[in-house]
């Protein structure tokens, strides 16, 4: 089974890299993640901050793909056991049928 998906609000626990203390990632607080500018002049961002935060953004998503197979996984459990069942009922019903 994998990590379950919390709510906003909702502690999270045994999740992936410590970030038990964090909630997951919004799209929101993606879009909208700023970096600082390196320093002694050169361009563009700071990469520790960059790698930092892409390695959250890969956990939350591993999180979340972990929790869809787990969905998917037990969606299809219950389609078969709903498929079984129906089987099931409709032949014991042709039997009270047929008399």
């Amino acid at each position: 089974m994998g990590p379950a998906v919390t709510r906003p609000g909702e502690e999270r626990r045994g999740t992936l890299y410590g970030a038990a203390s964090r909630l997951p990632l919004g799209p929101r607080q993606i879009r909208s993640k700023r970096f600082g500018s390196t320093r002694l002049g050169r361009r563009g961002m700071d990469p520790g901050e960059v790698r930092d935060f892409l390695d959250r953004v890969a956990a939350d998503m591993a999180a979340l793909y972990a929790e869809l197979a787990r969905v998917r996984d037990e969606n299809l459990r219950i389609k078969c056991a709903l498929r079984d069942w129906q089987t099931r009922w409709g032949r014991q019903r042709q039997r009270w049928i047929d008399g």
